[in-house]
């Protein structure tokens, strides 16, 4: 497999082993110039169907080998684990949406070389009453339970009037907390897991160490332990936005976020709408929480049952909005009076923030379009032919900027004129008035990425260069409605590399260093690749994340669900 590697200008205006031989591979895109293509433009025609990637799949719940080709590393020895839906149908009901299929635990286990395979359904109430009863019992997402029919109609009637109880299908991502793995989705349930197994040991709830009603599934980690996450919390005058703390230490066993306290609480610009957020970034000193336009109609939400729609039907996009930056300290809990700004955008995934020379950089995955959560339903990724190319050209694509905010602003701070003062940086930022700081992004990508479709899924080597200056990050090309290609991106040489054959379907990219790793990309990129128009054509490959190159892949008897996140769980 060749790798690609494509010029990667800004804009002027604001696989050590013989690559393993692959068939059927398609040479890589062509490296476009010149003018830049709108974001949405990138249109496609003859999209493969993806259906296969979305269907029900089996467990696999004792270890099973797979295949090597190429040589895997003897250094890496740890468990790959991989978290998405896994199920999406329970007798004669199904669900609508993506991220309501229950959820899948998949472990990848790398030794001496040699891979194993194994997976379990997360043994979730929702799971459990849902099997128990051969039918949806439990709302997710973009899925309304229906009553029992065994029922009368006026038990049914009544069922209307109750609120919706939250999921713990946690689906979407592998967390650590003192050390012990979590399996999270965005609601207060999260459930303690054994990595080595996949046992479901514990449902947690948050909302029992502190007053918030749901966390995200994108925590992030000091060096010394501490996580941060986010959560709302709800009362009478609406929602709030909860920076949530949570020690390294364990004062009891048992208890993993004993000891977790809210740093502080953000007022929503409008507190009956508040803003959906899936993550947010951190530096060394500051929490970043992204104030995006996809708002979340709270009305519409606590009614859903009453009106007998989805939870999604509550969530929309108001492009007339600007997305506001909340600044933390991360140690004070103290909120920034000054507010940075810019134009309406939706924001899914950070890739890395940090401070330099009196300013913060925030760099992210960005469209400027936040409906793609809501097209995201089942039926649009299992269709076909034109109705799938449709699909695909009228979501719009997600881009990796940078945002640069001076950190210094006070009332001496001239207005109406760009304070980055940052060498060969095109971002801007400008004071409007005492506490509001006008800010334009610059891109972290040229005009060549646009062939691939943006990029999604980003990610770092986040132990040794999260919250620093940092060269280098991945994440997975979008040629269709899930990752179809992986990417090294290089901020310094403005270039990135590819691998990408037609037909199969990588999962995000988990960087792994090396023990005696020098450089930032001394290590490996794990990631699952599926392949929709094979059988059981399921492989782990592995890339040394230097040359982007293939050493290896481990081919797994399986078929798999596309998922979501993961993360590599060292035993050294």
């Amino acid at each position: 497999m060749q790798v690609a590697e494509g010029n990667h200008h800004h804009p002027k205006n604001i696989f050590a082993m013989a690559p393993v031989k692959l068939e059927n591979s398609e040479k890589n895109m062509p490296v476009k110039n010149g003018k830049a293509k709108d974001d949405t433009t990138s249109f496609r025609k003859g999209l493969e169907t993806i259906a296969p990637l979305v269907r029900s799949v089996e467990e696999t719940p004792e270890p099973i080998s797979t295949k090597v080709q190429g040589s895997i590393p003897s250094w890496i020895n740890g468990n790959l684990l991989r978290n998405g839906p896994g199920k999406f149908e329970f007798g004669n009901t199904h669900f609508n949406h993506w991220f309501d299929g229950m959820a899948m635990l998949h472990q990848f286990k790398i030794v001496n070389g040699q891979v194993t395979y194994m997976s379990r359904f997360l043994q979730s109430d929702a799971f459990k009453k849902n099997t128990e009863g051969d039918r949806i019992v439990m709302s997710e997402f973009g899925t309304l339970a229906m009553p029992d029919p065994c029922k009368n109609f006026f038990q049914r009637f009544l069922s209307r009037f109750v609120m919706i109880e939250p999921t713990d299908n946690a689906s979407v991502n592998f967390v650590k907390y003192k050390g012990d793995y979590y399996v999270s989705t965005e609601t207060n349930f999260m459930h303690k897991v054994n990595p080595e197994n996949l046992e479901t040991l514990e449902k947690v709830d948050w909302s029992k160490f502190i007053a918030v009603n749901g966390a995200t599934a994108h925590p992030h980690f000091d060096p010394d332990g501490t996580t941060y996450n986010m959560g709302n919390s709800y009362g009478s005058k609406g929602a709030l936005y909860n920076i949530i703390k949570v020690p390294p230490g364990k004062t009891d066993a048992k208890e993993t976020l004993e000891g977790a306290k809210v740093l502080c609480s953000i007022v929503p610009a409008d507190r009956g709408n508040p803003s959906y957020y899936h993550s947010f970034a951190m530096s060394e000193n500051y929490v970043v929480f992204i104030e995006q336009p996809i708002k979340m109609d709270l009305l519409k939400i606590i009614t859903c049952k009453l009106r007998g729609k989805a939870l999604s039907e509550g969530i929309y996009w108001d492009p007339n909005l600007e997305t506001v930056f909340h600044l933390v300290d991360k140690r004070t809990g103290e909120v920034s009076s000054v507010k940075y700004h810019t134009k309406a955008i939706s924001v899914f995934h950070q890739i890395n923030a940090y401070e330099e020379d009196g300013f913060l950089m925030v760099d992210m995955c960005c469209s400027d379009d936040g409906q793609a959560i809501n097209n995201y339903l089942i039926q649009n990724l299992r269709k076909s032919g034109d109705a799938l190319d449709e699909v695909y050209n009228t979501l719009s694509r997600s881009y990796p900027r940078r945002f640069v905010f001076p950190l210094n602003v006070t009332n001496e701070t001239p207005i109406d004129q760009n304070l980055n003062t940052r060498p060969d940086s095109k971002a801007t930022c400008v004071k409007v008035n005492k506490d509001k700081v006008f800010c334009q992004h610059e891109d972290l990508h040229g005009d060549d990425l646009q062939d691939y479709g943006g990029l999604e899924f980003p990610q770092i080597n986040y132990g040794k260069y999260n919250t620093k200056p940092y060269r280098f990050f991945y994440g997975c090309g979008f040629r269709h409605l899930v990752g179809d290609s992986l990417l090294k991106m290089d901020l310094k040489e403005k270039k990135f590399k590819v691998w990408y054959q037609k037909g199969f379907y990588p999962s995000e990219p988990v960087f792994v260093p090396s023990p005696d790793a020098v450089e930032e990309d001394d290590g490996v990129i794990l990631s699952v690749v599926l392949t929709p128009s094979e059988d059981k054509g399921t492989f782990l490959l592995v890339l040394d994340a230097k040359t982007f190159e293939e050493l290896a892949r481990a081919s797994v008897p399986v078929n798999m669900a596309y998922g979501f996140h993961g993360i590599f769980n060292s035993h050294t």
